[in-house]
């Protein structure tokens, strides 16, 4: 018997359905692509502008930004609000939803930043083993 963790669901015990995988996997997909990552770390404090969280990211093109933020907004992490000023205003904010993956994404954006140079000596030291293979 697996131990309970406060407020995570026990999983099935027997075999996954394709389509609980595949559903899994699109949500993880949409969650673990680095710009997604990187988004949702900027909108961590509060709402954004558009020009905002993209001087925030360095390398992100518009476009990609653009994708980026459709696709969260279509999964129901992000929403989009227009406000009716002159040029008008577009304000970027988690949902509930997005604010509760916002710690765990925090922590790995973290984490990935705390260990760049382990991964890259290890990097390193893999090519250099294979290269000579």
């Amino acid at each position: 018997m697996r131990p309970e963790h406060k407020n995570v669901p026990a999983l099935p015990a027997g075999p996954h359905l394709d389509s609980d995988c595949r559903g899994a996997a699109s949500v993880l997909a949409r969650v673990g692509d680095k710009w997604s990552v990187f988004v949702i770390m900027m909108l961590g404090d509060g709402p954004k502008r558009f020009n905002e969280i993209k001087r925030m990211i360095g390398g992100i093109s518009q476009r990609m930004l653009t994708l980026t933020l459709r696709g969260l907004e279509r999964d129901g992490l992000v929403t989009r609000t227009v406000f009716p000023t002159i040029p008008p205003r577009v304000d970027y904010e988690l949902t509930d939803l997005g604010r509760g993956l916002s710690a765990p994404v925090k922590a790995l954006g973290t984490w990935a930043i705390e260990h760049q140079p382990e991964i890259q000596r290890a990097r390193m030291k893999f090519d250099a083993r294979n290269d000579n293979a």
